[in-house]
């Protein structure tokens, strides 16, 4: 049992917790730590027993408390994994008829945008990326591969691929993709995008700290310069239960 937890369960902590039965009180020092950032969200707890042997409570008294967290949705149980914190989710908005990057669309909620990388390099292209960004035979692809990260909650994995010749040195994308490509004269002007429902699976459930299953969106991006010529193609994976996607509609005039 690590540290922090220990000393959030140690007998003495849990009487000064809150008032009430001890299963409210071991409710309320568990949602003081996660409200607090003392339990941050993807954290396992400990095991029920070794809850209840360092608390010096009845195992009864912790499943009560356990279950009242699990129903809030501060806890989530995963079978054969144990039992997590799972971070409430504030739910973002995205308009549709804005071609704006991840960055830019965290900043203008206020929100602290950051990235874990997956792969950023230069490949030899799937037949796929060669067709959608219209490669010539032994042109280069620089994949950006991330997972996207808002307040510290993983919303999305994001999987880009741009022809080298634009994006000659992928290591040099540090935050937004479109800063980078403004740079260098490459920032898109449109894009096509499709949205799917889907359903989260294996390493990419992992990443996003969901369960295997949950539902997700699978949105596929065509990107454009002005001339007409494709520069990017993205396919990237979102949290449903974090992530709406907004379009404004008009009728046309008579």
């Amino acid at each position: 049992m690590s540290g922090d937890i220990s000393s959030i369960l140690a007998p003495e902590q849990l009487q000064a917790a809150g008032t009430g039965p001890l299963y409210l009180k071991l409710r309320q020092a568990i949602e003081a730590a996660i409200n607090g950032g003392r339990l941050k969200h993807g954290d396992a707890l400990p095991p029920e027993r070794e809850i209840a042997d360092s608390a010096g409570i009845s195992r009864v008294t912790v499943r009560k408390a356990v279950d009242d967290l699990v129903e809030a949705g501060l806890l989530v149980r995963r079978h054969g994994s144990g039992t997590f914190v799972v971070k409430p989710v504030q739910r973002v908005e995205q308009s549709l008829s804005l071609l704006t990057s991840f960055t830019e669309d965290m900043a203008r909620r206020g929100l602290k945008a950051s990235s874990r990388w997956l792969d950023r390099g230069l490949h030899l292209p799937s037949p796929e990326e060669a067709m959608m960004l219209g490669l010539a035979g032994g042109g280069l692809v620089a994949r950006l591969e991330r997972l996207r990260i808002a307040n510290d909650l993983p919303l999305a994995l994001e999987r880009a691929s741009l022809s080298a010749e634009v994006m000659p040195d992928p290591n040099a994308v540090a935050g937004s993709l479109y800063e980078a490509l403004a740079l260098s004269g490459h920032r898109p002007v449109r894009a096509v995008q499709r949205i799917s429902a889907c359903n989260i699976r294996g390493q990419d459930a992992a990443l996003l700290g969901v369960q295997a299953g949950d539902a997700g969106l699978s949105i596929e991006r065509i990107s454009y310069l002005a001339s007409g010529r494709v520069v990017e193609f993205t396919r990237s994976l979102y949290r449903a239960d974090a992530y709406d996607f907004v379009a404004e509609l008009t009728l046309p005039q008579s």
